[in-house]
C-alpha cells in the first residue's frame, strides 16, 4: 500500500480546522499529521511535521496565508492548496495563484451543510493531485515593472484578426498562463481563447486582476461573444467551449454544459472554423484530455504545440499528445511565446 499523504491543516477557525481535518481524514489515503491556527504557526509546523501538502486560509492573523505562501515557497517548498472564503476578491486569488499554490478552492461555508458534504470531494481529490506535484517546476510569476497603466497603453495592434490561439491546460495551469501573458504580444493578429481548471466562483475576480498585469485585455468568456484581435477569453473547464460561426458569419463562442473532454471539444471546433490559422497549445495539466482536437487541428494544417513535459508541474497533458503523434512541435516554458508568434510568419 502507498504511504499516507501527510497533510497540515492551517485555518484560524478552530471549527474549520476541525471540519477540513475530518474530511481530509474521510479518505484512508490521507493523513492529517497536524493543524496550525495561522501562517506563523503554519511554517513551524511545516518545519517540525514535513508535511506532503498544506490547506491553507487566506485571512489570518499574524500572518495571513499570502504571507505565508512568499515565506513557506522559499524556506520549506511544499504544495499548497488554498481553502478560502475570499475567492471574490481579485486581488487574493490573482496573487496566490502567480505565486504558485496548486489551486484555489472555495471554503465550504456554515456548519453541517449541504456546501460542505459538496466540497468534501473537491479537497480530498485537490490534495491528493497536490502530493504528485513536480515541485520543482512552480515559480512565481514576475510581474511588469514600472507604471502599470502605461505599459498597458497600448494592447491591441492595428491587425484584424486572422489567427486563433487555443490554450488547453488542468491543474496548476493558471500560473503558466499567467506567465505566457506577461510575454507574449498583444499586437499578434490573433485573440486567444484558453479553457483551464479554475473554479467558476473565482474566474471573475481572478480575470479582473489578470487584466491589470498583462498587455492582452483579458476577460470571462460568455455565450455569444464575438473573437476579437488582442483579446483573450478564459472559460473553467467546468462548462464546454466551443468556436462556431454565428448568423453573420463572425467568430464566436459558444458555452454550453460541462463535458468530459472540455479541450478536444475547444481544439475540434476551433479548427473547423480557423482550419489551417488555428494554434493550438497544451500546457501543464493532469489527465488525458487535448490529443485528440490536436489531431483535427493538424488535419485542417493548424499548428499544434505542447509544453515540454520536464517543465511540467504535471506532465500527463501533453505527453499524452506527444505520444500519440498530435503535436508538431514541444517547447519549454519559455520558448512558448516565440513558438506562438513564428507559427503566424
Amino acid at each position: 500500500m502507498d504511504e499516507p499523504i501527510k497533510v497540515l491543516v492551517v485555518d484560524d477557525a478552530l471549527f474549520m480546522r476541525k471540519a477540513i481535518s475530518e474530511i481530509l481524514q474521510s479518505d484512508n489515503r490521507l493523513n492529517v499529521v497536524g493543524t496550525a491556527r495561522d501562517g506563523l504557526d503554519g511554517l513551524e509546523k511545516i518545519k517540525a511535521l514535513t508535511p506532503h501538502v498544506v490547506t491553507l486560509d487566506i485571512d489570518m492573523p499574524r500572518m495571513d496565508g499570502l504571507a505565508a505562501v512568499r515565506h513557506l515557497m522559499i524556506e520549506s517548498p511544499v504544495p499548497v492548496v488554498v481553502l478560502s472564503s475570499l475567492f471574490s476578491d481579485g486581488a487574493v486569488t490573482f496573487e496566490a495563484l502567480r505565486l504558485g499554490v496548486v489551486d484555489f478552492v472555495p471554503k465550504p461555508s456554515g456548519g453541517i451543510s449541504e456546501d460542505m458534504d459538496k466540497s468534501r470531494r473537491q479537497i480530498i481529490d485537490r490534495v491528493k493531485i497536490a502530493s504528485s506535484v513536480n515541485f520543482e517546476n512552480i515559480r512565481r510569476v514576475r510581474m511588469l515593472v514600472g507604471d502599470t497603466k502605461e505599459n498597458l497603453g497600448a494592447r491591441q495592434g492595428p491587425n484584424s484578426l486572422q489567427y486563433l490561439i487555443t490554450l488547453g491546460t488542468s491543474l496548476s495551469g493558471p500560473n503558466t498562463v499567467i506567465r505566457l501573458l506577461t510575454r507574449l504580444s498583444p499586437t499578434l493578429p490573433a485573440a486567444m481563447v484558453v479553457v483551464q481548471e479554475i473554479a467558476p466562483q473565482i474566474l471573475p475576480a481572478f480575470a479582473k486582476k489578470f487584466n491589470e498585469h498583462v498587455p492582452w485585455l483579458v476577460e470571462v468568456a460568455r455565450d455569444g461573444m464575438l473573437l476579437e484581435q488582442g483579446i483573450c477569453y478564459i472559460c473553467s473547464n467546468t462548462q464546454s467551449l466551443s468556436i462556431e460561426r454565428n448568423e453573420n458569419d463572425q467568430p464566436c463562442i459558444r458555452l454550453d454544459k460541462a463535458v468530459a473532454q472540455p479541450l478536444n471539444k475547444l481544439f475540434t471546433s476551433a479548427a473547423q472554423v480557423f482550419r489551417q490559422n488555428t494554434i493550438g497549445v497544451l500546457l501543464t495539466g493532469v489527465g488525458d484530455d487535448g490529443a485528440d482536437g490536436f489531431a483535427r487541428i493538424r488535419d485542417y494544417n493548424g499548428n499544434t504545440i505542447a509544453q515540454d513535459t520536464h517543465c511540467c508541474v504535471y506532465p500527463n497533458l501533453t505527453q499524452n499528445a506527444i505520444e500519440k503523434g498530435t503535436v508538431r512541435k514541444v517547447v519549454t516554458e519559455s520558448q512558448l511565446p516565440g513558438a506562438i508568434e513564428a507559427s503566424m510568419a
